[in-house]
């Protein structure tokens, strides 16, 4: 009897642990690789700074730092300003600005 209810017990047991199913940790990050696999070809690319010295100018784009002449994706850096970028894709440019054309400037009053 008492073998009986040692393997009631372990089964359901082991019964419990197949069933469950493992917790989600909500903390972790998502399982994605690079960006450059994450942006697919028909995601827009996002500038997130302009780093300009005496020496160089670096673009963050896609949290990457790209350099004048080197490649995003299939587009290739063409020119960095303060505020913009210029990717070529081909024959068509595309402008990367860092404020959104939303942002309307005015004129602030003294």
């Amino acid at each position: 009897m008492a073998e009986r209810l040692i393997v009631l017990a372990a089964s359901s047991v082991l019964a419990g642990a197949v069933l469950a199913q493992p917790l989600a940790d909500p903390t972790r990050p998502p399982r994605e690789g690079p960006a450059e696999l994450r942006h697919s070809a028909l995601a827009p690319s996002r500038l997130q700074s302009v780093l300009i010295s005496a020496s160089r100018s670096v673009a963050v784009i896609d949290g990457r730092p790209i350099q004048v002449g080197e490649r995003v994706g299939d587009a290739t850096l063409v020119s960095i300003e303060p505020l913009e970028v210029v990717l070529q894709r081909g024959v068509a440019r595309e402008r990367l600005t860092l404020l959104p054309s939303a942002v309307e400037k005015r004129p602030v009053k003294q």
